[in-house]
């Protein structure tokens, strides 16, 4: 088996169909955007109509409140009448109601552009939320074919064909005979106090007697064997008989990779440290 190859192949209809209504899905936000731009547009227009308005009720109101000041001096002189002037008063409020209500125009057609501008980033943060689901729903369906990570062989297969599996179930297991082999050694603890990183390992493996491997300590266990274990031992109580725990070494074999090729994971091994 070589890297790349491919494993299995898992039904992808299911997958196929979920990625397709997420493109539809993302197509249906990205669609909103035009319309979203069309309504700014429209919206910038008739903001600009509305100032355009809003500058003639200004020159307006200005021009009423000169001739409100005119007929006010000539009523004081007596030169108008009374009627002319209330009805020059009259057409200064209507003029000031027009511009106040031009005013309330612009302020709203401004809070509507902003309306659509917020609109607009909700709609970009919707897009990219479903960019991500069609991301993820393309990663499952390359996950449909699982090939192999590495140049190796099936140690043990759990699959059959057309057999219904479940996310995280285990199908196969693989043993890659591109990576550096190694010996976990469990020696006691009287052993260890001359150990460090480097020291030299020779290695006998009950399927080959007559033949040794060489290695080197890579690296000695923190903690002993049975604090890993499901129920490690306990002795706060005071019931205390003493144990000569075990630490776990890692050894890595310095063998040429053709002649650790013949070595098979969880083979028994004898291991012995040369001293300096």
């Amino acid at each position: 088996m070589k890297k790349g190859d491919t494993l299995i192949l898992i039904e992808r209809d299911e997958y196929g169909l979920k990625k397709k209504a997420a493109f539809a899905e993302l197509l249906g936000s990205r669609a909103k955007l035009p319309i979203l731009d069309a309504s700014e547009r429209t919206q910038l227009k008739s903001i600009d109509v509305i100032k355009a308005q809003l500058s003639g009720a200004k020159a307006k109101l200005a021009q009423q409140q000169r001739e409100y000041l005119r007929y006010k001096n000539l009523l004081a002189g007596e030169s108008a009448t009374q009627q002319k002037f209330d009805n020059i008063s009259t057409s200064l409020e209507i003029n000031r109601s027009d511009y106040q209500q031009v005013q309330a125009s612009l302020k709203v057609a401004e809070s509507k552009l902003n309306d659509i501008k917020a609109q607009r980033s909700a709609i970009d943060a919707e897009i990219k939320l479903k960019e991500a689901l069609l991301e993820r729903q393309e990663l499952d369906v390359r996950y449909t074919v699982v090939i192999a990570p590495f140049d190796g062989q099936i140690g043990k297969k759990t699959i059959q064909e057309g057999q219904l599996i479940q996310p995280g179930q285990t199908l196969a297991f693989l043993v890659n005979s591109s990576e550096e082999k190694w010996v976990v050694a469990n020696f006691k603890e009287t052993q260890i106090s001359g150990f460090r990183p480097g020291q030299k390992v020779s290695v006998e493996v009950d399927a080959f007697p007559d033949e040794k491997f060489s290695g080197a300590i890579e690296s000695l266990s923190p903690t002993t064997g049975s604090r890993y274990s499901l129920l490690p031992p306990d002795n706060a109580t005071g019931n205390f008989v003493k144990i000569t725990q075990r630490i776990p070494v890692r050894i890595k074999l310095t063998d040429t990779m053709q002649k650790l090729a013949r070595l098979s994971a969880g083979m028994n091994a004898n291991v012995y440290v040369i001293k300096d």
